[in-house]
């Protein structure tokens, strides 16, 4: 019989406008028995915080933490932390100040982010909020195969606009003790050939992957938000690499 102590600690973190119902489906395949898995909700991300546009990325990292701290994770027993898209800044400044706590980060359609980058540098100040954009825009940024009529409703429904100091905040790291946390990106909307390519050519946005020490690729072919169009699928590569042990 599997102990509790001995089962993985799975924290599921999703992106931009998005709270942890957006990891429902995926946690219904995850093995209940075999791992403790939760979903958070990020500061800024709660319709129900009259407060939450005022929301930092350093309070972003904090609640990661707490969570980490909640559920019993130590260094003894460190947890494996999965985010997605815009929750990788969040998840960098965690693994930049305790990467200790965590067993192993999976990316989904996603990566960490580089010294002194933001999401959105050039966004105003007087901007508090952004909301989710229009589709026919937002598929300008990031795939939305996969996903039905009924899946965009309930996105778009659902969906909380990203603090304005989120997106604007520069993610201070000075750790390279990062680079040593066990690494899978599961590459959706971009294959992963392609994402080591880039990686090696000094692209910005993936430069940093180039300096992970210990990484797995993954592909997992569909849009940006694989929770929802292939969540059986997502769900079984997170249980695996959370129970992988090198």
């Amino acid at each position: 019989m599997t102990t509790t102590a001995s089962r993985p600690i799975i924290i599921l973190i999703a992106g931009h406008w998005l709270g942890a119902w957006a990891w429902d489906e995926v946690l219904e395949h995850l093995a209940t028995d075999q791992s403790r898995a939760v979903a958070m909700t990020l500061p800024g991300l709660d319709g129900d915080d009259p407060g939450r546009a005022a929301k930092t990325l350093d309070d972003q990292a904090a609640a990661v933490l707490d969570v980490i701290s909640q559920l019993g994770a130590s260094g003894d027993q460190p947890a494996t932390l999965v985010a997605h898209s815009g929750a990788n800044a969040p998840v960098s400044l965690v693994l930049d100040r305790h990467p200790e706590l965590v067993h192993r980060v999976v990316w989904v359609d996603s990566g960490p982010v580089a010294p002194g980058s933001a999401f959105g540098p050039g966004i105003p100040e007087e901007l508090a909020e952004l909301p989710l954009p229009p589709f026919d825009v937002l598929a300008e940024q990031a795939s939305l195969d996969g996903l039905s009529p009924e899946v965009l409703e309930r996105f778009r429904a659902r969906a909380v606009p990203e603090p304005g100091p989120v997106l604007r905040q520069a993610v201070e790291l000075t750790n390279d003790a990062r680079h040593k946390v066990r690494t899978t990106l599961v590459c959706c909307s971009i294959p992963g050939a392609q994402v080591l390519e880039l990686a090696r050519s000094g692209h910005a946005m993936f430069a940093e992957v180039a300096n992970i020490e210990h990484l797995d690729v993954i592909d997992l072919p569909t849009g940006h938000w694989p929770m929802w169009s292939r969540p059986r699928d997502l769900a079984g590569t997170i249980q695996s690499a959370a129970s992988r042990t090198s």
